[in-house]
């Protein structure tokens, strides 16, 4: 069985029909699905669905591109929002300066904020990183207290940096861009990656795989990047979902 172990069930798209969306990724094996916060006035909705559903948990987090407008959302804040059972991590933050829809100090700041809360919690921290590969390795290597990990999501930086988050402790999440013909330089990285560090995730409802382009991507979507990836890989598809499905429940300890 699958996990998603990214996707916005709140999101246009999919929160029209999210009992549907849900029961077609159970029933194309899909076990678990981490939904992810990306905005202050979401916590509550997300956090409000993984309490429903037995299978699905949350995160508390503020996305780059929101940044300039959570001035306030501070480590502490974070931390309280954390107390919640389904919340099994901090994110998604990071630093995106392809889009550079928030001031580029403040998204530094906001990512820093969101760290502190990783340490003090030791809850993973779930990163988004475009065009800003040395400033986030930068932040994530600060020195601070206690022990950080997480994952880079829907990854597709260089070779370099994933091997500098591995030696980190950080997973690597592949998403349906590996699929895409012209993710070549993605393809070559996603077979190097350890196989225990390893996850999937659709960033649902962004990024459909192929044989789905075009069509609004649902976490069922997930076997289809899965099988692609296990075909890289040259691994059989069950061995994958339990390898990617044992790894999501090793760094979000607090789903196991």
């Amino acid at each position: 069985m699958l996990i998603d172990s990214h996707c916005h069930l709140n999101y246009p798209g999919l929160k029209e029909d999210v009992d549907g969306v849900l029961a077609r990724a159970r029933a194309a094996g899909v076990s678990g699905f981490l939904g992810i916060s990306t905005r202050r006035s979401e916590w509550d909705e997300v956090i409000a669905r993984a309490d429903a559903e037995a299978d699905v948990w949350a995160t508390v987090g503020i996305h780059p591109h929101e940044a300039d407008l959570h001035p306030d959302t501070d480590a502490a804040t974070l931390i309280d929002a954390t107390a919640h059972p389904k919340v099994i991590g901090i994110g998604e933050t990071g630093l995106d300066y392809y889009y550079d829809k928030s001031d580029r100090a403040r998204q530094q700041a906001s990512f820093r904020s969101h760290i502190i809360a990783a340490r003090a919690t030791g809850l993973p921290l779930i990163v988004h990183t475009r065009n800003a590969e040395s400033d986030t390795l930068a932040l994530l290597k600060e020195v601070g207290e206690g022990p950080l990990t997480g994952v880079i999501h829907c990854f597709t930086a260089s070779q370099a940096f994933a091997d500098e988050a591995l030696a980190l402790g950080f997973y690597i999440s592949i998403s349906g861009i590996v699929t895409f013909k012209n993710a070549r330089d993605l393809q070559d990285t996603a077979r190097a990656i350890p196989a225990d560090r390893l996850l999937v995730e659709t960033d649902a409802p962004f990024l459909a795989p192929v044989p789905m382009r075009g069509k609004v991507c649902e976490p069922a979507f997930v076997a289809h990047t899965a099988r692609f990836l296990a075909a890289l890989r040259g691994v059989s598809e069950a061995e994958l979902a339990a390898t990617t499905s044992d790894n999501f429940r090793a760094l979000f300890s607090k789903a196991a």
